[in-house]
């Protein structure tokens, strides 16, 4: 039995959001003991160049990344190469500190390997994950930070929240790319921002603020084709790239979900995800890089990903469940599987079943 085995006994006991607390405080203290950190990090990163891509101008080590929402304040990013992360995604981060929506907020589904949240973009606000980031200094490894509007923002004003935003993070040789969340069920008014106009203007500011690669993220409530459509327009109005997918307001997927609401992750979500990044890829046919996220916790999972057009798999919910242990294994599936169907590399499997 390895520690988390142990331990995840002990972490179901506490509320859902204690534990996570508590797990972020490990992490920070096995990125403060350079021995065991070390130790940690040859055992679970893999290094084996056929995982290596040239992404969004970035060299990733490997294609199996911490998704956004699990370090909001960039707390554990030193400890990110340690869990055999390629890359990390902070936030979701806004302008203002905010704290959130009233607890209990976070709940384990176990059955079901899934998660409700409503947190509601609990976070310290820009200016404490910018003075984070400088007391880090240069990562190993490529960051994307994803960006929201606070929650008393109307949304007639929500653009200029990203407009904020872009500046304070737009110019960051740190970061290697910046996502736009317009699809996060937590805060009032956001998803309706996923219209073409809005997405054009907001990345017209960016085109102003940043030469960095900016990615949209999309919810897995869309009917397929019309993702495909938002992606498309997305892409033609200067996006880099697009995150399939966000949380599911839909709690039809899961019987016995809080009827208060909250955006389900895990593997309720999974199909319904793939389905989205099945028609993004589709209509953008290999014009902008795809991130999948959204029921990946396996290798197999990441791999069907991957062949149906990711570039780059994100995880969260199944880190609940399978532990730390998991980004390392899911890269050692990737290399069998790529010699299993006789791809020389990672790259030779993007998009291959498109």
């Amino acid at each position: 039995m390895g520690p988390y085995e142990f331990a995840k006994p002990l972490l179901f006991r506490l509320d859902a959001e204690r534990a996570h607390g508590l797990g972020k405080r490990a992490l920070r203290a096995l990125a403060a003991l350079p021995v065991l950190e070390a130790r940690w990090r040859q055992r679970h990163l893999v290094d084996d160049p056929r995982l290596a891509q040239e992404v969004l101008g970035r060299r990733f080590a490997n294609p199996v990344g911490l998704a956004a929402g699990f370090d909001k304040d960039g707390e554990v990013l030193a400890a990110v190469p340690a869990l055999g992360f390629g890359f990390a995604e902070a936030g979701t981060v806004t302008p203002e500190p905010q704290p959130g929506n009233p607890r209990p907020r976070l709940f384990r589904h176990p059955e079901a390997g899934s998660l409700q949240n409503r947190l509601g973009f609990n976070n310290r606000g820009a200016a404490a994950l910018a003075r984070r980031l400088d007391r880090l200094g240069p990562l190993p490894y490529p960051l994307g930070i994803n960006l929201g509007p606070n929650r008393e923002t109307p949304p007639e004003r929500m653009l200029d929240d990203y407009r904020k935003l872009l500046a304070g993070f737009g110019r960051r040789a740190d970061v290697a790319y910046l996502v736009i969340n317009v699809s996060s069920p937590n805060t009032p008014g956001l998803r309706a921002l996923q219209d073409e106009r809005f997405l054009a203007a907001v990345l017209g500011a960016a085109r102003e603020a940043t030469d960095l690669p900016l990615l949209i993220k999309l919810d897995p409530d869309l009917p397929p084709p019309r993702a495909a459509e938002l992606a498309a327009a997305a892409v033609d109005s200067g996006a880099a790239g697009i995150v399939a997918t966000n949380t599911s307001a839909d709690l039809t997927l899961l019987p016995g979900a809080d009827p208060a609401g909250g955006g389900l992750s895990g593997a309720v979500l999974r199909e319904r995800s793939y389905q989205t990044l099945h028609a993004v890829a589709g209509a953008l046919a290999g014009r902008a890089v795809l991130i999948a996220a959204g029921g990946i916790d396996s290798a197999a999972e990441a791999y069907r990903r991957i062949r149906a057009g990711a570039a780059l798999v994100q995880l969260y919910t199944a880190l609940v469940y399978r532990g730390p242990a998991l980004p390392g294994e899911i890269n050692r599936g990737l290399l069998a599987l790529l010699e299993r169907d006789g791809l020389r590399s990672l790259a030779a499997a993007v998009g291959v079943d498109r």
